[in-house]
């Protein structure tokens, strides 16, 4: 058994361990199948609200499960008994926009202003691919999931305001709209696709260059088919420069203990 279908089957308490523990630094697609798994960011009380207010207009790239109190590092709905600092297996730090560092662990930067937002994320509506019998390409190579800053623009709010996120996931012609179906059902975690097919009306000028994560292999037969990312929240720093940000590294996500299902649709 490869390590990652042991942590598939773990709880995520029990691989939240083993990230607090620095035994996972990897990217978690594919573990704890059934799931939720979020995106993060943390930003100063100062920028909370313009933040907030940017993740209402801006739905389908920021779907919010949970915002912290200040200064907080726990998560009473997504994940009780975890710590935000340390229980994600990379975090990346940005200042004025710069990205200043890579951690396994943020609890030696935190502060009694930050205010922690985390989003869905589209490793959620994966396992309910894998169940409608649908390849998801990047868990088969292992590898994180490709990802790419658009031409699209996000809907401003105060400060933050920069370009969409996309992640991309080869589909077969024949089940692409079954892949529609199933994530449409899930607006929590990025819901429809944005984009099917011809990857320059978005902007997109070579897909095995990715602008996050890994390239996949796209067979014939297959179409692109994209995803709003939650990585637009880094793709907004690098363009509007905050003084101070934390946020996961693309691909290492906090697992949470919410299952997939609870976040469909009603």
């Amino acid at each position: 058994m490869s390590h990652l279908e042991e942590y598939a089957n773990l709880s995520p308490s029990a691989v939240r361990a083993l990230i607090r523990k620095g035994e996972i630094t990897s990217p978690t697609a594919g573990m704890c199948a059934g799931y939720a798994q979020a995106n993060l960011v943390v930003l100063p009380r100062e920028d909370a609200f313009d933040f907030l207010l940017f993740t209402q207009r801006n739905p389908k790239s920021c779907p919010v499960l949970e915002v912290s109190d200040a200064g907080s590092r726990t998560l009473p709905y997504l994940a009780p008994g975890c710590d935000i600092a340390s229980d994600i297996p990379r975090y990346r730090v940005y200042e004025h926009g710069k990205l200043t560092g890579e951690y396994t662990n943020v609890a030696h930067l935190w502060r009694e202003d930050l205010v922690s937002f985390l989003i869905g994320c589209s490793f959620s509506f994966e396992s309910e691919l894998l169940n409608a019998g649908i390849e998801v390409r990047h868990i088969t190579q292992g590898c994180n999931v490709p990802m790419y800053i658009t031409n699209i623009d996000t809907v401003p709010a105060g400060k933050f305001s920069g370009k969409m996120v996309v992640s991309m996931r080869p589909i077969p012609y024949a089940q692409v709209v079954r892949a529609v179906t199933v994530t449409a059902s899930m607006p929590r975690v990025h819901g429809s696709p944005v984009h099917i097919g011809d990857p320059a009306q978005i902007g997109i000028a070579d897909l095995q260059k990715p602008d996050f994560g890994d390239p996949v292999e796209i067979r014939p037969g297959e179409v692109p088919v994209f995803w709003a990312c939650g990585v637009t929240p880094q793709s907004v720093v690098m363009h509007v420069r905050p003084p101070f940000v934390i946020t996961h590294a693309p691909g290492h996500m906090l697992i949470t203990d919410v299952k997939n299902s609870d976040l469909k649709a009603d």
